[in-house]
């Protein structure tokens, strides 16, 4: 009897910590469904069926949290049955479960989203409708990873991961599980019950004006504005920058050497701030017919456009041109230095950036 190691799982749902207007429990319980990915080859099992190498699995836990980051899990784990062939490419079928525990940890990302990680060991069984390989029993290790979102403070759903991979005497068999999992969080005793001082007044560490049973953000600066949750209110600004004027020969849209500088400006600026973007608008002298310097403008707009994309590697996505002809002259009149003035183009960068709220 070949002595095995299959694999297994943990579950790793861990709800996020609630940060609203109840206490949760550190006790969870949950279940999943998902598939198993079985990868086999061995000169005694033999190899999975390309025709079904993934199976159906599911899993059923229960947890308790050590602190909001940190748990431990205990599981039962169906990896699903799989159509094996031996070294003689004799078909049978082969079922691997079992009871697992491990550790879970998480990362939370938001108030709703949250990383997680997990590591532990399955007390496995595998099973068969072959004579040679049955009931085969042992211990191997398990890890895994997962996205979660919290549906409300109690319930989450999460994305789930695992790789089992083993190399027991002559037996070798990995899988890769794929899952959505479900879990739900007891509330705690304590329902609406805010941590107080020795006064019985409620708590709030950070001077906020959110009370400590409340606030998801520890700690921010007296002097921010904040919302219902403790955290630094935002606003977004628009900041718009006026680059120098790049001025052309009459009749031209060639970019003249001496202008290289402020597109160099204009570039270096936007490499900074990967985020802006720029409009390039053309414009020309009253000289000539209207349809005719529009045409123009724009021709000298793409000429710069074209620097900033294939000199300077500036995403095209990132710039706009548009051609104004004659109608937004810098300078009135049609004198020689007029003419020369209004022959331009003008770059305007603008960029969003976020501003906190100070009360």
């Amino acid at each position: 009897m070949c002595s095995i190691r299959k694999l297994m799982l943990l579950t790793l749902t861990v709800p996020l910590a609630a940060h609203a207007h109840h206490v949760l429990s550190p006790w969870y319980f949950g279940a999943g469904m998902g598939i198993n990915d079985y990868e086999v080859s061995n000169d005694q099992v033999g190899k999975v069926s390309s025709d079904d190498d993934t199976t159906f699995a599911g899993d059923m836990f229960a947890g308790y949290f050590f602190n909001e980051n940190f748990g431990f899990e205990l599981g039962y784990r169906y990896l699903g049955e799989a159509e094996m062939l031996d070294s003689t490419s004799t078909s049978y079928t082969l079922e691997t479960k079992g009871i697992t525990a491990g550790l879970v940890a998480f990362l939370p990302l938001s108030s709703k989203w949250s990383l997680s990680a997990e590591a532990g060991a399955m007390n496995y069984q595998i099973s068969s409708d072959s004579s040679e390989y049955t009931n085969d029993n042992g211990v191997a290790p398990y890890l895994g990873a997962g996205v979660g979102y919290n549906i409300t403070q109690n319930v989450k759903l999460q994305a789930q991961y695992r790789r089992y991979e083993s190399s027991w005497d002559t037996f070798q068999m990995n899988s890769n599980y794929m899952g959505l999992e479900l879990s739900y969080r007891f509330s705690g005793k304590n329902l609406g019950v805010a941590p107080t001082d020795a006064m019985n007044t409620p708590l709030d560490t950070d001077g906020d004006g959110v009370n400590d049973d409340l606030d998801i953000c520890p700690n921010t600066p007296t002097t921010h504005q904040v919302d219902s949750r403790g955290c630094s209110e935002y606003v977004k600004k628009i900041e718009q920058h006026d680059l120098a004027m790049i001025q052309f020969a009459n009749n031209s849209s060639v970019v003249t050497q001496g202008s290289y500088k402020y597109i160099e400006e204009l570039a270096n600026y936007m490499n900074s701030y990967p985020q802006s973007t720029v409009l390039i608008s053309g414009h020309a002298s009253k000289v000539g017919n209207e349809e005719y310097n529009i045409k123009l403008s724009l021709q000298r707009a793409n000429s710069v456009a074209r620097i900033l994309i294939e000199k300077y590697g500036i995403d095209e996505v990132r710039v706009e041109t548009k051609g104004f002809g004659s109608s937004e002259p810098k300078m009135a009149g049609s004198s020689a230095t007029a003419n020369e003035v209004n022959r331009r183009i003008e770059a305007h960068v603008s960029r969003t950036t976020q501003e906190v709220l100070l009360k």
